[in-house]
């Protein structure tokens, strides 16, 4: 039954042997550990639907709890284990954590889940036979799988998920069931994949999906982006290689902010008489 790991199947009860049963297709034996299920089982019963999964030893096993992630079906699991250089370890509800490749996760380990968070994964056995979680890529989702956003929902706070990240932006499921697009500009850095983020809908597009920013408004992010500025040229001795003309993918790179997000901080600080430029630099007043 190898092939079978991550499935539901319907099984014959062949022997008992205190805790340990023996199932069968009628070709192949799975043992189940009865005291590991979630419920008593009726000790009479002689066929009973169960999920097959690799235990530590990679031996397929049998229990009685059926996960709502299985190898056809998604669904959210939390992630418990990182091992840097191998992956994720997920809950799916059985005894035994099922890792996410590192080969199914981000390139880089910064973006990577934490403890705590949760992917969108269904299960799949690899080259291997090792059962695996799957996360979720953007070709397996349909227009049935998120709710229609109406213009009503614009300027509104929204929360959800990540469940794809890259550099050009990351897609979010909201708790309203939406689809929502995170484009690099709206954000000051890359969410991890599957964390859970706050923001709020800018644009309402005509799929029914939405755009969303996790940047304040405007007149909260001026003083935000003026401090950080404040704070660069503090701790390099009161002095930063940008002006209003620098470079906007330089802007970015260093502060994760727009070039008009820049300007609009720098002058909030030369109005205050707090920063001065020269020569392409920007100084501290004193």
């Amino acid at each position: 039954m190898k092939d079978k790991a991550g499935t539901i199947q319907s099984l014959r009860v062949k022997e008992k042997k205190g805790r340990i049963w023996i199932l069968t297709d009628g070709v192949s034996d799975v043992t189940m550990d009865v005291e590991k299920s979630a419920e008593t089982i009726d000790p009479s019963v002689q066929q009973l639907d169960v999920f097959l999964y690799q235990d530590k030893k990679r031996e397929v096993v049998a229990s009685a709890v059926i996960p709502t992630v299985r190898r056809d079906q998604y669904d959210w699991a939390e992630v418990v284990d990182v091992i840097p250089n191998l992956g994720v370890f997920v809950d799916i509800g059985t005894d035994k954590e099922i890792l996410v490749s590192k080969d199914d996760l981000p390139l880089y380990e910064s973006v990577w889940p934490i403890a705590g968070d949760f992917l969108y994964v269904c299960l799949d056995l690899d080259k291997r036979n090792r059962l695996l979680a799957k996360p979720a890529t953007e070709d397996i989702f349909t227009s049935e799988d998120f709710l229609d956003a109406g213009n009503d929902v614009l300027h509104k706070s929204v929360s959800g998920r990540i469940y794809r990240t890259s550099k050009e932006g990351g897609v979010m499921l909201t708790d309203d069931g939406y689809r929502g697009f995170i484009h690099h500009s709206e954000r000051k850095e890359e969410p991890r994949l599957g964390q859970r983020v706050q923001g709020r809908i800018i644009d309402v597009k005509s799929d029914g999906s939405v755009n969303i920013s996790l940047r304040p408004l405007k007149q909260n992010s001026i003083a935000e982006d003026a401090a950080s500025l404040l704070a660069y040229m503090n701790a390099n001795e009161g002095m930063m290689p940008f002006d209003d003309k620098s470079d906007p993918e330089e802007i970015r790179a260093t502060f994760h902010i727009s070039k008009a997000a820049f300007k609009r901080a720098l002058g909030h600080l030369m109005k205050e008489k707090k920063v001065k430029q020269k020569n392409g630099n920007t100084y501290t007043a004193d």
